[in-house]
């Protein structure tokens, strides 16, 4: 595998903004995309797109929810072709509402079982091909929120934060057998997802930066890939600074109440 140029990359949640432009980013000549989302409409017209910039495109419209689709999905793509990078991205956010009724249940149950369970699902059926292999690198989506907790998404908050302590793990473990794992963190970037979040939403990129910050960064096989600054370094501080101080500052931002 080239250290900046993976040829097969696999990215779930491709129809979400970061995942559209990282395929866009990664779309070329020689290079075989497996891509997954959930929108069919979006799905095609980002394979269309990518096929245009001259990459080989397969995609799939599964729910990454049905387990037995998902692990049936990647490992036939793998035995199609060896893959180099698969780009954990599939992702939802909730939130309390906006008169803090709080979350529902139902709602959390799903954003666990895509957020979390279908990652690590994706993490262990490419794996095994990899350390076979003795190359590979999975990049996995956390976000700043997992510094420190947001009372206006506290589910969302949680899985991410669970998202970097295992893929922090998961480079600790593989990195000798030369597996490289990385953890994304992003701060605010244009989606759906986004638009949907409530409270303020400072340092605002569009998906296009955020992409080629990450593909640097994955190129770099930097550890941690997080952005943008100053809003990384403040979420950061969040998590060592004093909680009660740490509490204020968050409430001072007005990341504790639904609003904008």
């Amino acid at each position: 595998m080239s250290d900046t140029s993976p040829r097969t990359i696999l990215i779930t949640g491709a129809t979400g903004g970061i995942g559209g432009a990282l395929a866009r980013a990664y779309a070329a000549p020689g290079v075989q995309l497996f891509l997954q989302g959930r929108n069919v409409e979006k799905l095609a017209e980002l394979a269309s797109r990518c096929a245009s910039l001259g990459a080989s495109v397969d995609t799939s419209a599964i729910d990454v929810r049905d387990r037995a689709a998902l692990v049936a999905w990647i490992k036939n793509c793998e035995r199609r072709v060896p893959l180099e990078l698969a780009v954990v991205c599939a992702g939802i956010n909730i939130n309390i509402g906006p008169d803090g009724q709080g979350e529902r249940w139902e709602d959390t149950e799903a954003l666990i079982d895509i957020n979390i369970t279908a990652a690590l699902a994706t993490v262990n059926t490419v794996l095994p091909a990899m350390r076979a292999r003795g190359h590979g690198q999975i990049a996995l989506f956390s976000s700043l929120a997992a510094y420190f907790g947001l009372p206006i998404t506290p589910s969302y908050s949680a899985s991410k934060a669970a998202i970097k302590a295992y893929g922090e793990g998961l480079r600790g473990w593989l990195a000798p057998e030369g597996i490289r794992v990385n953890v994304v963190m992003p701060g605010f970037v244009e989606s759906k997802m986004c638009n949907e979040m409530p409270g303020p939403k400072p340092f605002l990129w569009n998906a296009d930066r955020a992409a080629a910050v990450i593909k640097r960064g994955l190129a770099a096989n930097k550890a941690r890939i997080s952005f943008p600054f100053p809003l990384n370094f403040g979420s950061w501080y969040l998590a060592v600074a004093p909680a009660a101080l740490a509490q204020k500052l968050v409430s001072w931002f007005n990341f504790s109440k639904h609003s904008g």
